[in-house]
């Protein structure tokens, strides 16, 4: 079938299974071909193909709303919604978003992007419905990882105290973008081997039924039988128990008992939910046989081989040189562990677990629990180290405050994905930890200017003994810089000059000192002497050396790859306001209130003029300016 000729759901009404299962086909050769150009979450869609014709097949989007928990199985869910011609735009600049996006489509009903959403917002609708005495179905589609999120058991909790209306779609696959850990996942894997527990206990109540009721004791000794059964089918009916009507376990490949059971679900009152088993990466071997989640996002591969399409020659990856530097200080000090909230791979943290499988620990999708956890660790004396995107911590922003900084508790942050990340977009840039967290006593923060840097850094950080520490550092590749072999530690709160001048001093640090060093030298040949200062210690400031710059009466320049409200560029006026320079002329370039799209970074830093060039007028105007002053 020509794909591109699908304008919504409606075609599939008429469609028999047999047909069902050419488009099924049809659609995985189609993402297995796009997703090789354009890279993306293929092996999640893969696994989603049938259950999602099924939904669109049995309800009717986007009345009836579908709500993807993270969203990064949704192009399944977008070629039926007629989007299949934007793929190869596929989180490009100006593209197709890889999560649902509310401004794409009608059937898009919900943004995310991060995990365990979807039964809150559910619950919000459907209570909306209620009120309003429409009668849509509402439909969350969660995957088993997202499932052990704590937002998730809370809205599972409500959801089945309140005896809501709604269908509830257990996407079981085992994995999120790695293996699930948890007793939830446990549970899960007994119901997968438990067969099918809704059609037995129908079967029983109808036997039982047929018995006759002699007196009270007898029905109530009919009702005990029942209730055995139960238990004795599903081991802890964790389902049943919540308040709803548990469903399956059901073939996610198999269109007719994926249709019998979502029918049957049409028909039950109250929350319900359809306990589906699919296979993530269905139809193409390398994503199938992935049992470490490499194939949950690549970027393009080649479809023969299932080789990835890498640069030959590129410098390490920043969270493989964090991660390895705290596995080498690790050997010798016990004291360090290392906490993932379910991202072993993508921290590259799996060399650390291979030496040291006693002090990994991840703990799932769970963010608060991750950095709590971390907080108790320390208070025994242990070096926890905390590997976490910095979209993610978000997640974990009270722990942050609450639980590791007002104790002032030797907690280590590796804040991976700092800065922009591109193409996963708005729900993933890291741009928002700088202003979150500088204000919190007792947190030092700090970004280095290269990977040889970072490690020293690593090194200070579990050197520090004074309380929580933050590390920023950027998504992708170093700079391939020279790497000492002897690790120092570096004075806390120390900044470092990389270039002398006299007439502007240009602040920053991390990923955006390449383009300041660059404005500098296109400054110097049009006469004006600009300093570069690598501010590598965001909290607490280099004192001395601010105080001086201020003394000296140069203008400043602030450079963030992060939000500007309230980040490193405000921090800098209000050190220059509470000293009294209120005459000093400071200005800042940073991320600006909005938020920002998918696309490469360059892209994106070039729309919101974050450049050299900006970098070169800006500077020009405030050196201007203190000349008109004076």
């Amino acid at each position: 079938m020509d794909l591109t000729t699908i304008k919504d759901p409606s075609f599939l009404k008429d469609l028999s299974i047999e047909e069902l299962e050419l488009l099924s086909a049809d659609i995985r050769d189609f993402l297995i071909n796009v997703t090789s150009r354009t890279g993306g979450h293929i092996g999640p869609n893969l696994g989603v193909v049938e259950l999602t014709v099924a939904l669109h097949k049995v309800f009717n989007s986007p009345n009836d709303k579908f709500i993807w928990d993270v969203g990064h199985q949704s192009y399944v869910h977008k070629i039926l919604t007629g989007r299949t011609s934007q793929f190869e735009t596929l989180k490009k600049h100006k593209g197709l978003s890889g999560f649902p996006k509310r401004n794409e489509s009608e059937h898009d009903v919900w943004e995310t992007g991060h995990s365990s959403t979807s039964l809150s917002a559910a619950m919000g609708m459907a209570i909306a419905r209620d009120l309003k005495g429409t009668g849509e179905y509402i439909l969350p589609i969660i995957g088993d990882g997202a499932l052990t999120g704590g937002m998730a058991l809370e809205a599972l909790n409500h959801i089945g105290h309140e005896k809501t209306d709604m269908i509830v779609i257990l996407n079981d696959n085992e994995m999120s973008i790695a293996p699930n850990v948890g007793a939830l996942h446990n549970i899960l894997g007994k119901l997968r081997t438990a067969g099918k527990y809704q059609w037995a206990k129908d079967e029983l109540e109808y036997i039982l039924k047929k018995i006759p009721a002699v007196g009270g004791k007898l029905a109530a000794a009919a009702e005990r039988i029942k209730d055995s059964m139960k238990y004795l089918l599903v081991t802890g009916v964790f389902f049943e128990e919540l308040g709803y009507t548990y469903l399956g376990p059901v073939d996610g490949h198999n269109y007719e008992d994926l249709m019998e059971n979502l029918l049957y679900a049409k028909k039950t009152k109250g929350p319900v939910l359809v306990h589906v088993i699919t296979k993530k990466g269905k139809g193409y071997h390398p994503a199938e046989s992935d049992r470490i989640g490499t194939w949950h996002g690549p970027g393009p591969y080649k479809i023969e081989s299932g080789d990835f399409i890498k640069p030959v020659s590129a410098p390490p990856a920043w969270s493989k040189v964090i991660s390895e530097t705290v596995r080498r200080i690790a050997r010798d000090d016990q004291r360090v562990v290392a906490i993932t909230p379910a991202m072993t791979v993508g921290s590259k943290l799996e060399g650390f677990g291979e030496e040291f499988p006693d002090r990994l620990f991840d703990v799932g999708i769970a963010e608060q629990h991750a950095v709590t956890m971390a907080a108790g660790l320390a208070t025994q004396g242990m070096k926890p180290y905390l590997a976490i995107y910095s979209t993610f911590l978000q997640r974990g922003y009270d722990q942050v405050v609450h639980d590791v900084c007002r104790q002032n508790l030797n907690v280590f942050f590796g804040i991976d994905r700092a800065g922009l990340v591109g193409a996963d977009g708005e729900t993933h840039q890291g741009v928002f930890d700088v202003a979150f967290m500088r204000h919190i006593p007792n947190l030092v923060l700090m970004m280095p200017k290269d990977e040889n840097e970072g490690q020293h850094m690593v090194y200070t950080a579990l050197q520090y003994d004074a309380g929580p520490i933050a590390l920023r550092y950027p998504r992708g590749n170093g700079l391939g810089v020279k790497m000492d072999e002897d690790l120092l530690e570096i004075p806390i709160g120390s900044w470092e000059v990389l270039r002398e001048g006299t007439d502007i001093a240009i602040l920053t640090f991390g990923t955006t000192i390449p383009m300041a060093l660059e404005a500098a030298q296109i400054l110097s040949e049009e006469g004006i002497s600009a300093r570069v200062v690598n501010a590598r210690f965001i909290k607490p400031f280099d004192e001395a050396m601010m105080i001086s710059i201020l003394e000296q009466d140069i203008p400043v320049l602030t450079i963030e790859e992060a939000i500007l409200q309230g980040g490193f560029g405000s921090a800098v006026l209000e050190y220059a306001h509470d000293l009294g320079f209120h005459q000093s002329k400071i200005d800042r370039i940073g991320i600006p209130d909005q938020f920002i799209e998918h696309g490469s970074v360059n892209e994106l830093l070039d729309e919101i003029d974050f450049t050299v060039e900006a970098t070169v007028a800006k500077a020009k105007q405030i050196t201007k300016m203190k000349q008109q002053r004076v």
